[in-house]
């Protein structure tokens, strides 16, 4: 009984073949170099991944609701994401380079993202009719430059 509690444990452990093991281990080793460049598993890193995949999922939805899925804006979607972390792994090579102990412009580049991510979700949501505040609507029309004049309409 003992013996078959350890072999279902390392099995558990490291997968029940040379395959299994290879790609866990593969998988592993390229997540934690990935988590380790963007500054380590921590609260804002999951903030703004949660965001990412939130965003693109009601961006998906609001499009299927739209009849305008384009698998080419869904790919240049995601490929932006990708860069966002770029960004981010760049701001923490820069906060080391510029000696801050403290991840200072990793920090604002995570606010400022997870703003514009913010924006979009609540874009999205709006799109699939679901309740936001006028307020919100109203500025993000403006943000946009839809709810500007043109400049031959000023005095009129």
């Amino acid at each position: 009984m003992i013996k078959q509690l350890m072999l279902n444990i390392s099995t558990a452990a490291v997968g029940s073949g040379p395959k299994e093991s290879l790609l866990g281990g593969t998988f592993a080793v390229i997540v934690t170099t990935i988590t380790a460049a963007l500054g380590g598993w921590d609260v804002a890193l999951q903030a703004l991944l949660y965001a990412m995949a939130f965003d693109y999922v009601t961006g998906l939805l609001a499009a299927i609701k739209d009849r305008r899925v384009d698998s080419d804006a869904m790919l240049w979607g995601g490929v932006r994401k990708i860069v966002v972390l770029g960004v981010i792994a760049l701001t923490v090579k820069f906060d080391v380079l510029f000696g801050y102990e403290e991840p200072v412009l990793r920090t604002i580049a995570f606010y400022f993202y997870l703003g514009r991510e913010g924006l979009s979700i609540v874009e999205n949501l709006g799109k699939l009719n679901i309740l936001v505040p006028q307020a919100i609507k109203d500025r993000l029309v403006q943000l946009k430059g839809e709810g500007e004049k043109d400049a031959s309409e000023v005095g009129k």
